[in-house]
């Protein structure tokens, strides 16, 4: 605007103050803004009306089609003080339009073309997607991977390709999938899909699939598991997903793939079985690398790692994986104090499941020549968190005779050392 205009407060959202551009009203009476109502009920996962808290019995939203004509007037009026019409929005999906594509999209033929047209939708608005899984969008969405990944027999196409058709409609559906941003039902729902048929799918694509597919599944997965509540499920997964989530972050496909396969690790790894699962299918020697070449602004990376790296220390296989890369003790003390309280207090954790369960004479040796143990006397002169000074402290205690008098600690730092 050119210069500033009195608008009616009626035409204002009551959740931003801005102008509303599709006006609907919900169970309650009031009006809101298409875009910040279905926000505030979708995507922050609110059940009541913003104005009168009151709770809203369902989130049926109705256009108030005289309002957004009033509006539509007045701006076309005020047009000459800089005030934009803005066009007609279009109408929410409805139930017959998507049960038509479904229907289509069962011919070969038709398939892709039904599958973009399903993906405009998604994009559209948050209330299409909301329409899409209550209509069985997700559900058709998944038959149709599980059914195209189980054309690919080993007696026709190898595994380590899929035909151009196939990946570019898996690749497709993957994408509809992820961006439909499914309620905890809805990812639940994929989660026991034909008794596990489709997750054994999406572990088949991560190895052998397109980058584009193999991003979609890791980022699909990590929703899937944060909502996962049955602990048989989890600890039942098989080697080959953590062997796909390695290749994964070996392949480091982007950047939100990778960040998407720590975070399904950190789910995952909580289970014993499922540590012995990443540190066979080489997790450990991969994430010490990762560390070895994170830039130093990406801190959240870092601690993820950390995190990763704590829960495969803490069994047998992944110490003994650790400690044969020439860089584990290094690198991880060297992330104490640098990087956040979160980080440092993940470094010390793994630093103590290494010395109190993995202490050779030669790792204590070598924690004393790489600053190991400088380090953790660093820790208890500073600030860094109560958890992260007791469990430094105890791990001195442990070892106190091979390092108390040995010439690699400044006569300094001695002074503090936990008797």
């Amino acid at each position: 605007m050119d210069r500033e205009i009195e608008v009616p407060p009626y035409f204002l959202c009551p959740i931003t103050l801005e102008i509303m551009k599709d006006p609907v009203t919900v169970s309650t009476g009031i009006t809101y803004d298409r875009e910040s109502i279905e926000k505030w009920l979708f995507s922050q996962k609110n059940d009541t009306c913003p104005v009168t808290k009151q709770v809203l019995v369902d989130s049926e939203l109705t256009p108030n089609v005289t309002l957004r004509r009033v509006i539509q007037s007045w701006c076309t009026l005020h047009s000459s003080d800089g005030v934009e019409r803005f066009p007609t929005p279009k109408a929410p999906v409805g139930k017959q339009q998507l049960l038509k594509l479904l229907n289509d999209a069962k011919s070969p033929q038709m398939q892709m073309k039904c599958l973009k047209r399903l993906r405009s939708i998604a994009a559209h608005s948050e209330s299409n997607r909301r329409c899409m899984e209550s209509f069985g969008v997700a559900e058709f969405l998944a038959s149709l991977v599980v059914e195209k990944i189980n054309e690919l027999s080993i007696g026709e196409i190898a595994d380590s390709m899929f035909d151009e058709l196939t990946t570019r409609r898996t690749d497709e559906a993957l994408s509809i999938l992820h961006h439909l941003q499914l309620s905890e039902a809805g990812l639940k729902y994929l989660m026991s899909y034909r008794n596990g048929e489709f997750l054994e799918s999406l572990t088949r694509i991560m190895q052998c699939g397109s980058y584009e597919s193999r991003a979609y599944v890791v980022m699909l997965l990590k929703s899937m598991l944060e909502v996962a509540s049955d602990t048989m499920q989890l600890m039942g997964l098989k080697y080959k997903l953590f062997t796909g989530l390695i290749q994964i972050l070996h392949d480091q496909i982007s950047r939100k793939a990778t960040k998407a396969t720590l975070k399904v690790l950190i789910s995952v790894c909580p289970w014993g079985r499922n540590r012995i699962k990443a540190v066979e299918a080489g997790a450990v020697p991969l994430l010490i690398n990762l560390l070895l070449n994170l830039d130093s602004s990406e801190k959240r990376d870092c601690e993820m790692i950390l995190i990763v790296l704590d829960f495969l220390c803490q069994c047998a296989e992944g110490r003994a994986e650790f400690l044969k890369h020439c860089a584990g003790l290094a690198i991880v003390s060297k992330k104490i104090l640098r990087i956040s309280q979160g980080a440092s207090e993940r470094a010390v954790r793994i630093l103590y499941s290494i010395s109190k369960f993995s202490a050779t004479p030669v790792v204590l040796q070598e924690m004393l020549q790489l600053g190991v143990v400088t380090k953790l006397y660093l820790v208890l002169q500073v600030d860094c968190g109560r958890k992260t000074k007791e469990r430094a402290k105890e791990i001195l205690k442990l070892h106190a005779k091979a390092w108390k008098n040995s010439s690699c600690i400044p006569n300094q730092l001695l002074v503090s050392y936990p008797y």
